[in-house]
């Protein structure tokens, strides 16, 4: 399963993350600063300071959360773009189409 958010307000998200960090009074102080540093100068670390896999799915019927990874990039979203056809599959088929056929010659 992949997960497709868009920031849109990325300042926002970091804010909010700083907030979060800053209203745990048990984290480290080495923790800390590692966690304001991680959450400002990426996006997607804010984003997952803020989100937890776990509670997402965890107590969704048939779902057993076995690993959860973040990262992030810049990207121009077209809508009516092809590549970004929800319905479309990632390209499984493509992969088949572009190996030669051995028969072939």
């Amino acid at each position: 399963m992949e997960l497709v958010v868009e920031v849109a307000d990325a300042d926002a998200v970091t804010k909010a993350a700083q907030r979060r960090i800053a209203d745990e009074p048990d984290m480290p102080a080495e923790e800390r600063v590692h966690a304001e540093s991680a959450v400002t100068e990426d996006t997607a670390e804010a984003l997952a300071y803020l989100v937890d896999p776990f509670d997402l799915v965890g107590e969704v019927p048939g779902i057993e959360l076995q690993q959860a990874s973040w990262s992030a990039e810049q990207v121009d979203y077209d809508p009516d773009a092809p590549e970004w056809d929800a319905d479309e599959d990632d390209g499984d088929e493509d992969d088949e189409d572009d190996e030669e056929d051995p028969d072939e010659t």
